[in-house]
């Protein structure tokens, strides 16, 4: 976790997944609106105070917090008939599925180790010259490799001066992948984050290094963590996919842990980010449409954090600090975009924040870093990509468009905030990742050219505009092989997602290289809902506009057929996650203009999940979504075009579904009952119609007892 604001501009990736969300309610104050929790404080001489009313997201002045422990929680003692039942429905469908892909998965047996072995050779050949991310921290250089940990010293390239620390395997967590990393620092300890395939939450294992590293405490249930002091570490704890509490712990010789801030507002997601010069931490408390930060002063870890501006309706922000002043990453204003502003940290309040930097229209800020004298805005126009490097010296802004062929930027690891250089990574579905670099210094970009990379030369990028039914022009960017004739022939996959402000993936992967190789044309459409040109694009495809995004879907695929890229017998839909609501919708409206779909743990029963205020993201995903409990507009809308709803017998494409048993986000039970729905469809469909070709289509369902959420290895993804 590396690229600056990255994290929170796509949405906390724990809060939604492929993921994250948008709201149109009503103006009015959230304090006064939010049922406030009554807690006791006790004073010093442990005498009660007058009861106080804990705010939404709230400061504890820990030194008084107290709370009795042992306190059971009321538990159901009787399971009603229905729940019963329920389960017996569930085990009963998962069996029935788990039968059928037994059966038919040896039909594709030989097909699958071709491709298998295919993707394997790309794999080998477009990563082994990458080299794993590093964290430099003055001479010294920290990597890890197949969950190993290495130091070395950053001018050394000579392979035998590098230390081997420590690996997962001697801390008693073989299964386990490493997240993150952060050092302290005086670089006495070392915190890493470590989580298996099947769960989203990590743990925290603190070592303390030195000639032979010590593991100095674990931390289980940790979303993010940062290094206030060589021996003060603040943390989040992660239950149920939601991180509502922060706490403090101390490495001294009185060690403690304290609880430091609770936010009460479940559509809240609280995290901690260092700002780059490590002068403060961030609490961070963020829904989708709103923001609160609060100060840790690194210089005094133990004071009470301060605000920097309370929580306002509809307004976003985050801050990085320079020079006694923090600058302000923010949608307040007109328009809601972002725009960078500065204010004093003694005076952090909106009224005293001045406008540095405001995007252009339809511009996507990707991610921001800080350094001593400059900022870099990465951002995303139209499809291209771009740099805006800040001068806070000169206050000139520069602009630099990058390769045409480029489509995702990767962030490196910049922890000396007063480097010179800014590396990062440039990327495409069909392109291994290239390295950069821009010099402050001679103020240009820098190709860091690798012995033996592949250059793919042989695949072209196109970008179109589609128009859809409300006259918008929606993007859709396109890859097919440029020796390739007769593209009207030719298979095509289109690719969507369109929520919470996410942009479709377009990091590569070897196994669209192999599909380019074979012929295919690859398509990606940017259509509404999701983030490509910025906030207002996201707010145009949530709530009460999910179907502008179901409508731009179907144009980008229309214009598509019409420009001679392939048709509709040769054209599949492929989306992950809550980009199955767009794709699955698209499957009831115009089955005839696709063959095929394919999804990956896909969000298909909007309406009954959105019913459900037990399960984890309920009360948050309702600002992208919307409110069908108490809203009966929300509720006819969301049925409208919610894929289970709307399945009726038609002539529907075949569809292959990837689903995990391990899934917190998607529940299965959602998936099988839309999977036994649409066959049944289809089988109705065929009974009542006689016509030639008019055949059963293939609907098929793995469900995978490994990964969670379109989260997987890479043995994994490949299987």
């Amino acid at each position: 976790s590396c690229g600056g604001l990255r994290n929170h501009l796509q949405g906390l990736s724990c809060s939604v997944k492929y993921y994250s969300k948008n709201s149109h309610l009503q103006t009015g104050c959230l304090r006064s609106k939010i049922k406030q929790k009554t807690c006791h404080i006790l004073d010093c001489s442990g005498r009660m105070c007058t009861q106080m009313t804990v705010p939404p997201g709230s400061i504890l002045p820990w030194r008084f917090f107290s709370c009795k422990e042992g306190t059971k929680i009321p538990s159901k003692q009787n399971q009603s008939t229905s729940v019963v039942t329920s389960e017996l429905l569930y085990k009963n469908l998962l069996k029935s599925e788990q039968e059928n892909w037994n059966s038919i998965s040896a039909r594709y047996k030989v097909m699958t180790e071709r491709i298998k072995e295919k993707v394997e050779e790309l794999h080998k050949k477009y990563t082994f010259h990458l080299e794993s991310p590093k964290i430099r921290f003055g001479n010294n250089v920290y990597f890890e490799e197949n969950g190993c940990i290495f130091l070395s010293k950053a001018d050394d390239v000579d392979e035998e001066n590098v230390d081997f620390l420590f690996s997962t395997e001697d801390l008693g967590f073989s299964d386990a992948f490493i997240q993150r990393i952060r050092i302290s620092p005086a670089q006495r300890y070392m915190a890493i984050s470590l989580r298996s395939e099947n769960s989203e939450e990590a743990t925290c294992v603190i070592m303390k290094l030195g000639h032979c590293p010590v593991m100095e405490k674990v931390i289980p249930s940790v979303f993010s963590f940062e290094w206030a002091t060589d021996d003060v570490l603040y943390y989040t704890s992660q239950k149920n996919l939601k991180c509502q509490n922060v706490f403090m712990t101390t490495f001294t010789n009185q060690q403690l842990t304290k609880l430091v801030y609770t936010e009460q507002d479940a559509r809240f997601f609280v995290d901690i980010y260092c700002t780059k010069d490590r002068r403060f931490l961030t609490i961070n408390s963020n829904s989708k449409t709103t923001s609160e930060v609060w100060l840790v002063d690194c210089r005094d870890p133990f004071k009470l954090p301060a605000l920097v501006q309370a929580r306002t309706k509809g307004v976003i922000y985050h801050t990085e600090h320079r020079n006694d002043e923090l600058y302000i990453l923010t949608t307040y204003g007109q328009p809601a975009e972002y725009k960078l502003m500065k204010a004093p940290v003694a005076s952090s309040g909106m009224e005293n924040w001045q406008l540095v930097y405001a995007l252009e229209k339809q511009t996507k800020l990707v991610d921001l870093e800080m350094f001593s004298d400059h900022c870099i805005m990465f951002l995303k126009n139209t499809g291209h990509l771009y740099l805006n490097v800040i001068s806070f010296v000169s206050h000139a802004v520069q602009s630099i468009k990058l390769p045409t062929w480029a489509c995702e930027f990767e962030l490196e690891s910049h922890p000396e905030h007063t480097t010179s250089t800014c590396y990062f990574q440039l990327t495409s579905p069909v392109h291994p990742p290239q390295r950069f670099a821009y010099s402050f210094e001679e103020n240009n970009l820098i190709e860091q050219a690798v012995q033996e990379v592949p250059i793919i030369t042989n695949c072209h990028t196109t970008r179109l505009l589609a128009k859809s039914k409300d006259e918008t022009l929606v993007p859709i960017t396109v890859f097919h092989n440029m020796n390739s004739k007769e593209l009207h022939r030719k298979p095509l996959l289109v690719h969507v997602y369109g929520a919470y402000g996410i942009d479709l993936n377009m990091s590569f992967k070897e196994e669209k290289l192999v599909l380019i190789e074979a012929g295919w044309i690859l398509a990606y459409c940017h259509v509404r809902g999701g983030g490509e040109l910025g906030l207002s694009w996201h707010r145009d495809g949530c709530q009460q506009n999910k179907l502008k995004g179901l409508h731009d879907l179907k144009a980008c695929i229309m214009l598509l057929h019409e420009l001679g890229f392939s048709q509709p017998k040769y054209t599949a839909l492929a989306a992950a996650s809550a980009g199955g609501v767009l794709a699955g919708a698209l499957c009831n409206t115009d089955p005839e203009l696709i063959r095929a779909m394919v999804l990956q743990a896909p969000f298909v029963d909007v309406l009954n999940t959105m019913m459900k205020t037990h399960l984890p993201l309920t009360i948050e995903e309702q600002e992208e979504w919307g409110n069908p409990l108490t809203d009966e507009k929300h509720r006819k809308y969301i049925k409208s075009y919610c894929p289970y709803q709307n399945i009726k017998p038609q002539c529907y494409p075949s569809v292959f579904i990837t689903a995990y048993e391990n899934d917190q986000r998607i529940p299965l039970m959602g998936v099988l009952q839309y999977v036994q729905k649409l066959r049944k469809a289809a089988l109705d469909h065929a009974s009542r119609t006689s016509k030639k070709g008019n055949g059963i289509p293939n609907i098929i369902l793995d469900i995978q007892a490994q990964g969670s959420h379109c989260d997987s290895s890479w043995e994994d993804s490949l299987n």
